[in-house]
């Protein structure tokens, strides 16, 4: 009976040594916060994020920028850079305030500066609005 007691207690000591070493490794695992802010934070212009899918891959375009004219159906922002980007726009886009509290597209203004994200050759079906203003 002492050497079932003796395994299940190295077994014991094993499963919670595991355990303590994924639990304090967790945050290494993944990319650094800093990195994340540098490539997506505040100064992002523009970016084309692929996605791994089962069926292949996702290709994303996330714009930057201030509104300076709207269209039915687009509107043209400029970004940091000075580019003017045209951007066709889903009838059926969220747009998302500061708060996280959504609202019409018909709400959209221009001057508003806001973060614009749409699949690839589609019209854009997320608007998140940073604030009023900037370059």
């Amino acid at each position: 009976m002492t050497m079932n007691r003796r395994r299940f207690m190295y077994l014991a000591v094993a499963l919670v040594a595991l355990n303590s070493f994924f639990w304090l490794a967790q945050g290494s695992f993944a990319l650094p916060r800093a990195l994340i802010d540098q490539f997506f934070g505040p100064r992002m212009i523009r970016a084309e994020v692929l996605v791994q899918t089962p069926n292949g891959a996702q290709d994303f375009f996330i714009d930057r920028g201030v509104i300076r004219a709207l269209t039915p159906g687009s509107i043209i922002i400029r970004e940091k850079n000075g580019d003017m980007v045209p951007i066709q726009i889903s009838g059926s886009a969220t747009v998302t305030g500061p708060g996280g509290r959504t609202f019409s597209i018909a709400l959209l203004r221009r001057g508003l500066r806001v973060v614009v994200i749409r699949v690839a050759n589609e019209p854009a079906e997320a608007i998140q609005v940073e604030g009023l203003g900037g370059p």
